[in-house]
């Protein structure tokens, strides 16, 4: 009856790191997205602020994700193609959990995730 008792236990263990771990990739996931909203509205910003205040002009073109957004506790953030009408934005996990890709359109919206550790 204690074999069964420590079996029982064993199970219970080995179940609860394995719901704990896939509650922290969701977790991580999760605030890289949030993190890729926050960079979308800050290229948004530069896009329809004017070329004399510092901006696009009504174009992504010439936007450089700031220092201080480019990585966190979360992530590394890159924007890869940048063109007048969208950028694509990649977010590579800090705890190496893959990445987290997503396209900025030219309203503003984050359209298309994708990535590796982006699975719907």
């Amino acid at each position: 009856m204690a074999f069964l008792g420590v079996i029982i236990v064993g199970i219970a263990i080995a179940v609860g790191i394995s719901m704990f771990s896939s509650g922290t990739v969701q977790a991580n996931k999760d605030a890289i997205i949030n993190d890729l909203n926050n960079l979308a509205a800050n290229a948004y910003q530069y896009r329809i602020r004017p070329t004399t205040m510092g901006g696009g002009g009504g174009g992504y073109t010439g936007y450089a994700i700031p220092t201080k957004l480019a990585s966190n506790e979360n992530a590394a953030y890159t924007a890869g193609s940048v063109s007048a009408t969208s950028i694509t934005f990649t977010g590579t996990s800090s705890q190496g959990y893959g990445t987290v890709v997503a396209v900025l359109d030219s309203t503003g919206k984050l359209g298309t995730f994708s990535g590796t550790l982006y699975t719907q």
